[in-house]
């Protein structure tokens, strides 16, 4: 087996893109605001934008760097994903489930939409996606989830994978013909620019510490100082559980881990049966997702994922999850054994417990939303534009109805440290069965 002509790079941050040098300035002393949003991802870099085209004074305020966490450490897919097994979802909500499936197809054309807008050059590809079976057992259960997916309104049909260009692996499923593929550390950076260049009022290196809602206005306590607002916006992702004020069980911390590898030729492709491009996700309880890049690579991730009770940091990946992926790719792709691994790097996602997108009132002048859940890289910036929307004084737009909660309340989530190995374990016992 050939060697690379550099060690692998494992990466505390992500593997996209390099880390602007330029931070905005943090909270200093005392700031007043009309609304303040917590969160720099790109959906709280949406929900900032959008209030201040409402006319709102906004102060927009982040941890970090704005779009530095999981918007730009994911695998870069604009999906029209819904949640879990729509199986489970078609049962349980049964009411709002159509409009989950709407919200879900709104969500890719508005980020399309935005990066338009915006001229955000991230080498967006509308290739559609592929959740495909990697095994016979595997293959039934998807199409009787497509079915499902395709009668609620999904842009979808049920293919197979010889006809769609893929390896043999990967052996059909359902087709998402809307929504791609992008370079999401450059997607999120653009956003980043539209926000520097607005009329928000932006600091990052500022963490929030706690938010107190008073009754006649909140208070966020700041590492560098205060910031008074009429109203708040939380849209910390994997942070929302260091707020007291965030409802409890909102969200778990989930981290996924994803590598890239050397370049490939075009023809390695072809021969090893991917002439098609498609990006594709298996559907095991934890997936498994390939795409290629604009930059001649592949990128891998997820398989298995991580959980904490401690403080979410920033670190390398973990070497046996990134070992664990290799081990995916090989299987999957055994003409490319002589493809090495280039880059590995992970980040923190927060996971609800329905694993569908959520937002509503943590109190009477706080609101949260939460859309990540792993797919969310087309669902949080419109969730924060709805949001913002509603907070103006619009009317509830039918698609935030379908996700908005009545009350904070949530039932404590599966994912933790025992079912995220069960699941792993689960999805290893398929494949050997397939």
């Amino acid at each position: 087996m050939k060697t690379l002509t550099s060690p692998m790079q494992y990466y505390p941050h992500t593997g996209w893109v390099d880390r602007p040098t330029h931070l905005a300035a943090p909270v200093q002393g005392e700031h007043h605001c009309d609304i303040a949003v917590v969160g720099g991802g790109v959906g709280g870099m949406l929900t900032a934008l959008r209030l201040a085209e409402h006319g709102r004074d906004v102060a927009l305020l982040e941890s970090d760097l704005c779009g530095w966490g999981a918007s730009a450490r994911n695998a870069g897919y604009l999906s029209s994903a819904v949640g879990s097994d729509p199986r489970i979802l078609a049962k349980y909500y049964r009411d709002r489930f159509r409009g989950l499936v709407r919200f879900a197809d709104s969500a890719v054309r508005f980020t399309e939409d935005l990066m338009d807008h915006h001229s955000i050059d991230c080498d967006y590809e509308q290739t559609g996606i592929l959740a495909s079976a990697v095994t016979p057992s595997q293959l039934e259960a998807v199409k009787a989830g497509a079915r499902i997916l395709i009668d609620a309104g999904m842009d979808s049909v049920i293919v197979d994978g010889r006809d769609m260009g893929v390896p043999d692996a990967f052996l059909g499923g359902i087709y998402a013909r809307i929504g791609g593929i992008m370079n999401p550390g450059t997607f999120a950076l653009g956003i980043r620019d539209a926000v520097l260049a607005s009329d928000v009022t932006t600091f990052e290196q500022s963490r929030v510490l706690d938010v107190t809602d008073t009754g006649n206005s909140v208070t966020l306590d700041t590492s560098g100082g205060l910031v008074h607002a009429e109203k708040v916006v939380l849209t910390n992702n994997a942070h929302a559980n260091e707020l007291s004020i965030t409802p409890r069980w909102l969200a778990t911390p989930v981290r996924v881990t994803a590598i890239e590898t050397e370049q490939v030729a075009p023809g390695l492709l072809d021969a090893a049966g991917w002439t098609s491009r498609t990006p594709m996700v298996t559907r095991h309880m934890v997936m498994e997702s390939y795409r290629t890049t604009a930059r001649g690579t592949i990128v891998v991730t997820t398989r298995k994922l991580q959980t904490t009770r401690g403080k979410i940091d920033d670190r390398q990946p973990d070497q046996a999850i990134v070992a664990d992926l290799v081990r995916a790719f090989r299987t999957r792709f055994p003409t490319l054994h002589d493809v090495q691994p280039a880059k590995a790097w992970a980040g923190w996602i927060g996971m609800t417990p329905s694993v569908l997108p959520v937002a509503g009132y943590a109190s009477p002048r706080v609101v949260y939303n939460s859309a990540c859940n792993g797919h969310g890289l087309a669902q949080a910036p419109y969730l924060g534009s709805l949001v913002a929307d509603y907070i103006c004084g619009k009317d509830m737009h039918d698609d935030l109805r379908a996700v908005w909660r009545a009350k904070p309340k949530f039932a404590p989530g599966l994912v933790n440290s025992h079912t995220i190995k069960l699941a792993w374990m689960a999805d290893r016992f398929t494949d050997r069965r397939g």
